[in-house]
């Protein structure tokens, strides 16, 4: 492994993934440096999905590599799937347990103990400093991800995996779970999240690439994917805005075809 490729806490290399004749990744390659938002953004069955499930180990790949904190996940899928956390699109918690109850549950389960002082402080990190007690059921949609994204990281792995962490919260509690996503980061953490929302793209992601059928088809910087393709005639015929938008570019690339 190269030296760049030893600094990237993750690295996908050529991976191929099908469903009996069906690919739902066709030679897939990107890389997430350490301390990086990396975003993974296609209509509904591009693959993203499926390229998740491989990363975490819950789907096999025919072909090509992952490697997660130097660890290559089929080789040494224990201590890859130690160095990530993952945080599925729908997570479920018993909602008979209360928050604190849940936090000691799961940390528990990584071998961690938290201690009263550490419970308060991870309460207040995440705004539930009065919600204690109060059981998961009673939780709104945006504090029960809140809860669920502190679980993810609470072994503080070294990648973060988020399906669509924000889908159905409101612009309070998503912008507070960016706010979330944007400490896991500073503190050395990489995360990368799929979304439809081209807003949260834009706002949180350093980079993101764009798959659709199982290929990617763009990489880079949102506003260098908007600079690199605002001249693009396609482009420029689905804009409403006059303005180029990252939406703009991203409908130019996958098309305005409806997926199921």
């Amino acid at each position: 492994m190269d030296a760049i490729q030893q600094n990237n806490i993750l690295q996908v290399d050529n991976l191929n993934v099908f469903y009996g004749n069906f690919q739902a990744v066709n030679n897939v390659s990107f890389y997430v440096k350490q301390g990086e938002i990396f975003g993974l953004l296609g209509p509904n069955g591009a693959g993203k999905t499926s390229t998740l499930s491989a990363i975490e180990g819950l789907i096999k790949q025919q072909s090509g590599t992952v490697t997660v904190a130097g660890y290559d996940t089929l080789k040494n899928p224990l201590h890859a799937r130690a160095a990530m956390g993952v945080q599925l699109q729908a997570t479920s918690f018993q909602p008979e347990l209360n928050v604190a109850e849940i936090l000691e549950l799961y940390a528990s389960i990584y071998g961690l103990k938290l201690t009263p002082e550490r419970l308060r402080a991870l309460l207040k990190e995440i705004n539930l400093a009065e919600a204690e007690n109060k059981k998961f059921g009673q939780l709104s949609g945006g504090q029960q991800q809140r809860v669920s994204l502190a679980i993810t990281t609470i072994h503080d792995p070294k990648l973060v995996l988020l399906d669509e962490p924000t889908s159905g919260l409101d612009p309070q509690s998503r912008r507070q779970l960016w706010s979330r996503i944007d400490t896991i980061r500073e503190k050395g953490n990489s995360i990368v999240l799929t979304t439809h929302s081209m807003e949260e793209a834009e706002a949180v992601c350093d980079r993101i690439s764009i798959i659709d059928h199982g290929r990617l088809i763009a990489t880079g910087t949102p506003q260098s994917l908007i600079d690199k393709h605002r001249d693009d005639p396609h482009v420029i015929a689905v804009s409403r805005r006059g303005k180029i938008t990252l939406e703009d570019v991203f409908i130019a690339l996958t098309g305005l075809e409806i997926r199921a």
